[in-house]
């Protein structure tokens, strides 16, 4: 019995020898599985490789607005800021006034009506005109006559004559205020009694009526002034600086108007030589688009005018201010076109200064094609595409 229990024990002990080895083969095939689980593929890393690049088609980059430019060295200018007052242009400025005297018998505008050039302002009355339209008829019957019969029939003295009293009552009638289409029609009517001195004063211009100084019934005086007409799509901006910095403004140079939150481009238009005998300042005139007619003559304003100085003739790169973007670790960077025409990257660069709204840089070659415009949309196309990669 005892014999039996030895052999039963020496048995068992022989089974777990012959196991073990095969218990232990399992579990180190089973961590050489997750050692090549946790090796990237040449897949993987492909993927990674892409990582920082977003590819974008010509329909995204048109509905974005994106816009690519070379980085080009540009002059830097410093600004200077004054004070200014909005007025009219008076390039598109025009004063209605009548030639001869009359009597104003009909309104055809309202104060602050837009007119389109051409268009009736007010009818007028007068003797003079009258004569003058009853002229305009008489040589008009005459010259047509002579000229249907002809050099053939009719002496070349009279032939001329008629020609020359003709030309000398229309030029007569639009002295007085009279329009070619007004005499035109006048001459093509068989009413003789339109002939009656009654005529229309017109706007010489298309703008908006400022100005209105007359009632119906009241007599008008040559050169007395009716209406005034302007073009408020273009104004003047009159700012005032110190001499010294006059000195260093030249026409042509950029400026900024700002009337409250809102700011208009403008241009410097011309530098007046007298200063002015109250502040004792240069005035600088700004042409200024008011296209929305945000802006109206006698609004204070204030402006940014650049200046050239001699120390600024050094070239810096130059982008505007929101194509310079934080990148996720803080730095500041630029979205760069890669070879292939709508890929992007994000590259740091070194952000010098802003001046003028323009961001100044360095860190990248001349000639690199960097967004000017459309950045954020890039940036945040940028970044969705960096979730997706790390999320796969």
């Amino acid at each position: 019995m005892m014999n039996f229990k030895i052999l039963l024990s020496l048995l068992l002990l022989s089974s777990t020898v012959i196991f073990t080895p095969i218990v232990i083969a399992g579990n180190d095939e089973h961590g050489h599985e997750e050692e090549n689980h946790g090796e990237p593929t040449s897949e993987g890393a492909a993927e990674h490789d892409e990582a920082g690049v977003v590819k974008l088609t010509n329909e995204q980059m048109k509905l974005a607005g994106v816009i690519v430019k070379p980085l080009q060295l540009q002059k830097l200018r410093s600004i200077v800021q004054a004070p200014g007052e909005v007025a009219f242009n008076t390039y598109k400025t025009a004063a209605i006034t009548p030639r001869i005297t009359a009597q104003l018998i009909k309104r055809h505008v309202v104060l602050g009506e837009h007119v389109k050039k051409g268009q009736a302002i007010a009818t007028l009355s007068s003797v003079e005109m009258a004569e003058a339209q009853g002229n305009v008829l008489v040589t008009y019957q005459e010259w047509r006559r002579v000229k249907k019969l002809g050099k053939k029939i009719v002496a070349e003295r009279r032939y001329i004559e008629a020609q020359i009293k003709w030309e000398l009552a229309k030029a007569k009638a639009k002295a007085y205020g009279m329009t070619q289409g007004q005499i035109d029609r006048l001459v093509k009517s068989s009413n003789f009694s339109r002939a009656n001195g009654r005529f229309d004063l017109v706007a010489l211009i298309d703008g908006t009526i400022l100005k209105e100084e007359y009632i119906v019934g009241q007599q008008i005086e040559p050169g007395q002034e009716l209406n005034v007409i302007t073009d408020e799509a273009s104004l003047w901006v009159m700012a005032n600086v110190a001499p010294a910095i006059a000195n260093q403004i030249t026409v042509g140079n950029k400026a900024t108007v700002q009337w409250g939150e809102q700011r208009f481009p403008a241009t410097v238009s011309q530098i007046y030589h007298n200063l002015d005998e109250v502040t004792r300042t240069s005035r600088i005139r700004l042409s200024v688009e008011n296209k929305k007619d945000s802006l109206h003559a006698g609004l204070f304003v204030e402006t940014q005018i650049e200046i050239s100085t001699q120390q600024e003739t050094d070239r810096v790169m130059l982008v505007p201010e929101h194509a310079v973007l934080r990148s996720p670790d803080g730095d500041w960077q630029v979205l760069v076109e890669q070879d292939e025409a709508g890929e992007f990257k994000g590259i740091e660069v070194e952000l010098l200064g802003i001046r003028n709204g323009q961001a100044i840089i360095e860190g990248l070659a001349i000639g690199t094609p960097v967004v000017v415009k459309g950045a954020f949309f890039v940036q945040s196309e940028l970044a969705k595409s960096g979730f997706e990669i790390h999320n796969h």
